[in-house]
């Protein structure tokens, strides 16, 4: 699986967004390549507000334009999500000022996942239980074995990605942290 890292103060703003964070999940769950109109009409916003965040994702690589077409005059432009893990790396920046950012960043868009995932699970609980499950558990592995499991558990995944065609599915969103604790 390809990763992106966001090492710049601005690609991680650009990505760090709440409103192109929502465009980037309106992507993934379209499952194809889009247009901003589609994108728009899913927010129930205007065109032009998306283009211009659509813009600024596509600069630092997390949309890219995959096909044009004319439909009635107009070229519709298709936009497809970059499909990979997104990373905000620090580990190369020596300034303290542009980590203690890169760290409110990290801080922020955690906070935000967490918040989106907390709603929904609640809101799904409530509504079916059997579609809600909760996994929170220390693990206990070398840094060698937590890579390895951390790329057996993407491997996994990635056939659910993106919606098959013919397929009868629901969208299940799964929200993980997989941090090396700070046991003694």
């Amino acid at each position: 699986m390809d990763v992106k890292v966001l090492t710049t103060m601005e690609e991680i703003k650009t990505y760090s967004d709440p409103y192109r964070l929502k465009i980037l999940h309106v992507f993934r769950r379209f499952g194809k390549p889009a247009t901003v109109k589609e994108i728009a009409d899913e927010l129930g916003e205007l065109p032009a507000k998306v283009h211009y965040h659509v813009k600024k994702l596509e600069k630092i690589g997390l949309l890219s334009l995959v096909d044009t077409k004319e439909i009635n005059g107009i070229i519709a432009k298709y936009y497809a999500v970059f499909s990979g893990e997104i990373e905000i790396g620090q580990k190369n920046i020596e300034d303290d000022e542009v980590k203690d950012v890169i760290v409110a960043e990290h801080v922020h868009h955690l906070g935000q996942l967490f918040d989106r995932n907390k709603i929904n699970y609640v809101e799904r609980n409530a509504e079916d239980s059997s579609s809600v499950h909760l996994f929170n558990r220390s693990l206990y592995m070398t840094d060698t074995e937590a890579e390895a499991l951390h790329a057996e558990i993407i491997k996994l995944c990635e056939p659910y990605f993106r919606k098959r065609k013919g397929a009868d599915q629901a969208g299940y969103d799964v929200f993980a942290t997989f941090v090396r604790n700070k046991e003694k």
